[in-house]
């Protein structure tokens, strides 16, 4: 008899047909009441797959009274109530690493982006203006100076991007890490005064919630670019806006944002930030990889009790 798995969404469609294939699986987003479903229906599922966007709170995993495992499409974790799962007993895969090389690489397309005018110099093109007058001189970005607040995973394989670029290269974590051959700041607004550039690749959640503040902003000064590819709600949004209209940082390159997908208006007006739909692991690789992280964990738990990656 096969397993049966609640479904919060659809995944990508070769996830979904081999989540068919091995699983009793129903698909939640097809009930009009989800509520009215679980009270008749919860004590069935084994198991819940679900992504970093939609996480599961306590409240859902209390619906699921014989819940055994959850399967989370994604690396964040900022929705899923990790604390509740472990009092319950329920196992949490996730899919860390096999999105890192993207995540950085969209950290670096951000960088150049907003330093060279890529996206702004394109639609300067676009509107004819290159006839009237030469684009205005944009920011070298090889030899600067380049800090990474949260050198996890995904900072560290941006660092080995940035060793390309000849940048310099510093980091300020919740404590120095003993392997890493970067210098260590010892709060994040003493990297932003250091650095050209601050790439946020931290977790997000209660404890980092606008950490990146007007005084951050200001740290990082009018020569400074800021780049976040973690978690919208680390950044400051009102903050962040007033100090690019100001011009006293000298531009920002966001994949996330606190309200997604909803994106506050006022950036819409700004040449001087990139704006990306949270797109950093959305390429055809990471997300294959990922579906098959999610399949791995369930099947690995279903045969021995634990998962291949856990997230307790």
């Amino acid at each position: 008899m096969k397993h049966r798995l609640l479904q919060q969404t659809r995944l990508i469609p070769q996830a979904d047909t081999a989540l068919r294939e091995r699983y009793d699986v129903h698909p939640l987003w097809e009930e009009a009441d989800a509520d009215a479903f679980l009270a008749r229906h919860g004590g069935e599922f084994a198991g819940l797959v679900t992504t970093s966007r939609l996480g599961a709170s306590d409240a859902l995993m209390g619906k699921l009274p014989n819940l055994r495992v959850i399967s989370n499409f994604g690396v964040g974790l900022d929705a899923m109530d990790v604390a509740a799962a472990r009092r319950r007993g329920i196992a949490v895969g996730y899919t860390p690493e096999v999105l890192n090389d993207c995540v950085a690489d969209t950290a670096f397309a951000l960088l150049m982006d907003v330093s060279r005018g890529v996206s702004a110099a394109d639609r300067y093109v676009r509107r004819g203006e290159w006839l009237r007058a030469p684009y205005p001189l944009t920011h070298r970005v090889s030899g600067k100076r380049l800090g990474i607040f949260g050198l996890g995973r995904i900072g560290r394989v941006i660092a080995r991007r940035a060793q390309g670029f000849d940048m310099e290269i510093r980091y300020h974590n919740r404590r120095p890490a003993a392997d890493l051959p970067y210098a260590y700041e010892n709060s994040l607004i003493d990297l932003a005064r250091w650095a050209d550039y601050l790439v946020i690749a931290s977790t997000g959640g209660a404890e980092t919630r606008h950490i990146v503040s007007a005084e951050v902003l200001d740290a990082l000064g009018p020569q400074g670019f800021l780049i976040n590819i973690s978690r919208g709600g680390n950044v400051d949004e009102a903050a962040l806006v007033r100090a690019l209209q100001e011009k006293r940082i000298a531009g920002a390159g966001l994949d996330v944002f606190e309200q997604e997908p909803r994106v506050p208006e006022a950036f819409f007006a700004l040449d001087n930030v990139v704006l990306l739909p949270h797109v950093a692991s959305a390429t055809h690789e990471t997300r294959a990889d990922m579906a098959q992280l999610v399949l791995d964990n369930l099947e690995a738990f279903f045969r021995t009790g634990a998962v291949k990656v856990s997230a307790l």
